[in-house]
């Protein structure tokens, strides 16, 4: 197997990645964006190849990546193999977005902290970005501009954020149906919960509960 598998940093400072989509771990794809902007950071993919580099989230994603190349080079019967010998799936359901914690309580701002702990506390009522600016005691604008200078969000995509990491917590640790926890966790309809689940995690509710709460055996 002819293929540079090594760190995205060090790819990146050598300029190889210039102009090419990588990952790495989702901790760092922020930091990797930030140093590096000719890279195209893709932060949901496991893995990632463009030829002769290859990039991957992690160690568990680096055990996809491998068997990414086992199938690339030798074909998917060989990789099947491989990944039985390993007791690892082929191919996993979904990105690492399904592992990422979003819009954590610890996030802090100098001028935001107050509406992100009042988001967090009330984030189950159905809010308005007015409602959010007066409890921030700001003007909506002012808050809208904030927010998307300090978080890189509106307003409302964190409230939504919150909601999802909520749902993704009792999800795991529940055995409430997926109407029930979009309801609890501030979502007006379970399509709309689900339709917003999907995008932000990558997999839908029922798909995440799988990964992360198995079936007793």
């Amino acid at each position: 197997v002819a293929s540079i598998c090594v760190g995205a940093f060090t790819l990146a400072e050598a300029g190889l990645l210039d102009g090419q989509r990588a990952t790495t771990h989702w901790l760092a794809t922020d930091e990797l964006a930030r140093r590096h902007p000719a890279v195209d950071v893709d932060a949901d993919a496991l893995f990632t190849d463009n030829g002769q580099i290859l990039t991957s989230a992690g160690a568990s994603a680096g055990l996809d990546m491998c068997l990414h190349i086992v199938e690339r080079d030798y074909g998917v019967a060989v990789a099947a193999d491989a990944a039985r010998l390993a007791v690892a799936p082929l191919q996993r359901t979904g990105g690492q977005g399904q592992f990422i914690l979003r819009n954590r309580p610890t996030y802090r701002t100098a001028t935001l902290e107050k509406a992100l702990s009042w988001i967090e506390e009330n984030a189950h009522r159905p809010l308005t970005l007015a409602d959010i600016a007066t409890a921030a005691g700001m003007s909506s604008r002012t808050l809208a501009r904030r927010f998307h200078a300090e978080t890189g969000q509106s307003p409302i995509q964190w409230l939504t954020g919150v909601r999802v990491r909520h749902a993704q917590e009792l999800l795991e640790v529940t055995d409430h149906t997926v109407d029930r926890i979009a309801a609890q966790v501030g979502f007006l309809s379970p399509s709309n919960f689900r339709t917003q689940f999907t995008q932000t995690v990558g997999v839908n509710p029922a798909a995440y509960r799988k990964t992360f709460r198995p079936s007793p055996r």
